[in-house]
């Protein structure tokens, strides 16, 4: 029976070399020189650091910037509000991965609202659509992709 699964997940890899793009950029920028501003990365959590808030909006920037060349969906970034103290600010960037259970079944109800022949299951962080037509599979994932979840959704293991 064909079947394909539904995720949300970031290449870590690669947001790790944005990372390092963005501070070797802004380890070369004038308006940079001085400073001891930068990004760390630490599992899913990266913090922005500089000197004001707006060197911070600077480097946000930067960021969406490589990510985007590195083919990284930036709609998986929570950005938290910048927080001072002293002469630093910092300001938190979450990396969204996994689909959370509200939104899976949301999807899941999206799915058996188009009356197709296929069954959409919740297991963890995922959703795996099976159906009898690989056609009906793909007529899902082309509903999918018309809907915007705030998400960026992945179809992985699609076997016939």
């Amino acid at each position: 029976m064909p079947s394909f699964d539904i995720v949300s997940e970031v290449n870590m890899h690669e947001v790790s070399n944005a990372i390092d793009q963005t501070n070797r950029e802004v380890s070369t920028r004038f308006d940079f020189k001085g400073t001891d501003s930068g990004v760390e990365l630490s599992d899913v959590i990266a913090t922005i650091h500089s000197e004001s808030e707006f060197q911070l909006d600077q480097i946000l920037q930067i960021l969406h910037a490589k990510m985007v060349k590195r083919n990284i969906d930036i709609g998986c970034l929570e950005t938290g509000k910048p927080q001072g103290s002293g002469k630093s600010y910092q300001q938190s960037v979450t990396f969204r991965q996994g689909i959370e259970s509200l939104l899976a079944k949301k999807i899941v109800k999206l799915i058996k609202d188009k009356k197709l022949k296929v069954q959409a299951a919740i297991q963890g962080e995922q959703i795996r659509v099976s159906g009898k037509k690989r056609d009906d599979l793909q007529q899902v994932i082309a509903m999918l992709k018309d809907q915007d979840f705030g998400l960026p959704l992945q179809y992985i293991n699609f076997r016939d």
